[in-house]
């Protein structure tokens, strides 16, 4: 099998490779960080070994599971936020048709994998809840604690509807719980009704747990194959665990992006040029948001699709201010090939793309925009990932989380906790009334009166 490589010739104009290859002795001691498991968050690396330990008979569990599944229901609701669903969605949408919820299940052979609990809207949850009218379904609902407020509550709404349409004890057979092993709210209801259940390993933090049963059961059910994609991972642990900078690719990324940082590149665009990975993009903006952005420190994630995004955010990228950097991610081989026909009219001025395969215009605009945006002084990395499939995307996966361990230790901060989430929910809990929260609601509610009357135009 071949690997992905990174070409980093389009960042040479703002960095050298001498400037890359000097912080070897910082990588190095990152590596031993991370390796020896004594840097911060060191109760979170369970991830680091994961492919290479994963357990056998689990995954015979998962997919035992998922093939009942896919032979018993029409739709398979995933239930969770943030980990507990981008690295699902992610996988899930790149390497299944494009359309495949739209598809009759006789298609497919899978179920529609929908996601809910992921935001506190209650218009999609209604309309949600109005779509499974007639429809046959399951619910996984993913949660180390089982109190996190958006998820907790989609699966009261579609546990209640379950046992409204089937009957409480068979809708225990068609409830699974991925949860911690021994504690937690969801645990314990997980008992108590008799789900079957997958455990989150204990120290694996959510934006890391995408190769545990989180990710791996909802990609289970929609028919990937894991063999595979654990393969590639198991592939990716052994590639990028060598300390040298000129023999690890995710490292080096790792070491790439922390100078372009120190050299006021703030922002990081993660670039595809397949829709189909439209959702790994917003996975790694979790992944790295949460793992850098600390103590005022921290490059901003943030994603385009190409060339659709050309059309929006060019101009910006172009020639907005020169805080920015891209790494783009080619996939080298198009899964299907379409042919442009010569048109009689030439309306439109393209016969001279006639016979040509419009993966490779898309692959010509990708080399011209990354030289225009060179050009225009925006620095760019490229992953050239030799194809779209459940292998290199387990290689991948693995790439990004090792690179982000690397890339925050460098940086100075922990990589595993995530402190200022905690704010947001602070003040939601008190607003909305949840006991233990009263001062803190008497505190916020003193201040918003002091603030006066919203000024609205």
């Amino acid at each position: 099998m071949e690997k992905i490589h990174l070409d980093y010739s389009h960042l040479l104009k703002d960095v050298s490779e001498e400037e890359i290859f000097a912080k070897q002795g910082e990588v190095d001691t990152c590596h031993s960080l991370l390796h020896k498991k004594s840097g911060a968050g060191n109760d979170y690396l369970g991830w680091l070994d994961l492919p290479s330990c994963m357990n056998g008979r689990e995954i015979q569990e998962i997919e035992s599971a998922a093939q009942s599944l896919r032979e018993k229901v029409d739709v398979f609701i995933v239930i969770g936020i943030g980990g507990s669903y981008l690295g699902a969605k992610g996988v899930i949408d790149a390497l299944s048709p494009a359309f495949s919820n739209s598809l009759p299940k006789s298609k497919t052979g899978v179920p529609h994998i929908i996601f809910a609990g992921h935001h506190l809207d209650s218009t999609y949850h209604y309309d949600l809840m109005d779509y499974l009218k007639g429809k046959s379904f399951a619910i996984n609902v993913i949660s180390k604690s089982g109190t996190t407020t958006e998820p907790a509550l989609a699966f009261r709404m579609f546990k209640t509807l379950l046992e409204e349409n089937v009957g409480k004890e068979k809708a225990k057979r068609l409830i699974f719980a991925t949860t911690d092993r021994s504690k937690g709210a969801l645990r314990n209801l997980s008992d108590l009704e008799g789900y079957q259940s997958f455990v989150i390993p204990g120290d694996v933090g959510g934006r890391f747990s995408v190769l545990t049963p989180v990710g791996l059961f909802p990609m289970a059910v929609a028919g990937i194959d894991l063999g595979q994609m654990i393969q590639g991972a198991v592939e990716g642990q052994k590639l990028y665990e060598e300390r040298d900078l000129k023999k690890n690719p995710a490292y080096f990324y790792a070491a790439a992006r922390n100078l372009l940082y120190q050299k006021g590149k703030k922002i990081e665009v993660l670039v595809n040029y397949i829709p189909a990975l439209q959702y790994m993009g917003e996975w790694w903006k979790q992944l790295y948001g949460e793992s850098e952005g600390k103590d005022k420190r921290g490059i901003f994630p943030a994603t385009c699709n190409f060339t659709t995004d050309l059309h929006s955010m060019g101009q910006w990228i172009q020639d907005g201010e020169r805080t920015i950097f891209e790494t783009i991610i080619h996939i080298e081989k198009s899964r299907h090939t379409i042919q442009i026909e010569k048109d009689s009219t030439n309306l439109d001025k393209l016969n001279f793309l006639a016979g040509k395969d419009i993966g490779d215009v898309n692959r010509q605009a990708m080399k011209g925009t990354a030289l225009a945006h060179l050009e225009g002084g925006v620095p760019s990395m490229t992953l050239k990932v030799p194809e779209l499939n459940a292998y290199y995307l387990g290689q991948l996966i693995y790439f990004f989380e090792k690179a982000c361990g690397m890339s925050a230790y460098l940086l100075g901060v922990n990589p595993f906790d995530q402190p200022g989430v905690e704010a947001y929910k602070k003040n939601m809990f008190a607003l909305i009334g949840k006991p233990g929260f009263e001062e803190e609601r008497k505190t916020l509610l003193k201040s918003l009166s002091t603030m006066g009357d919203d000024k609205i135009i």
